[in-house]
């Protein structure tokens, strides 16, 4: 599946800088468990120490703010396949200590009302550069 796919990270600039690192993590992980190809791998050293990869596909992290990214995220939501991941970060899910928390809140959110401080899409290249396309890298 990994053959032409894109990846991208969407972050809102004005989130200080450990919530950037923050949601651009929790992002990466959410891509990753969903598409298990980007980096289910390891490699050894020439001594045979083995790590596991990072990722085996550029992962550009994208400014935006917080509109563009929810219009991003419901736009990818109506052209969603099943080879795409789609790996919002609600900034309700802050004030949320408890995953279970998260899970019992999500189905009463709209999240085309919700304010979004990151977004993490992976799929078909056409369709992340449709998304993507006019947004500059995070400085």
């Amino acid at each position: 599946m990994t053959e032409n796919i894109r990846i991208a990270i969407i972050i809102n600039p004005a989130l200080p800088l450990g919530l950037v690192a923050n949601t651009a993590g929790a992002i990466g992980i959410g891509l990753g468990a969903r598409i298990p190809e980007l980096a289910a791998r390891s490699l050894s050293d020439a001594n045979d120490r083995t790590i596991d990869i990072s990722s085996r596909l550029p992962v550009p992290i994208l400014q935006a703010d917080g509109e563009t990214i929810r219009t991003a995220l419901i736009k990818a939501l109506e052209k969603r396949g099943e080879d795409t991941a789609i790996v919002p970060f609600p900034a309700f899910a802050r004030s949320l200590h408890a995953y279970a928390d998260y899970e019992a809140t999500f189905p009463g959110r709209d999240l085309a009302e919700e304010e979004i401080d990151g977004l993490g899409i992976a799929g078909p290249s056409k369709w992340v550069k449709s998304l993507t396309s006019s947004l500059k890298l995070l400085r």
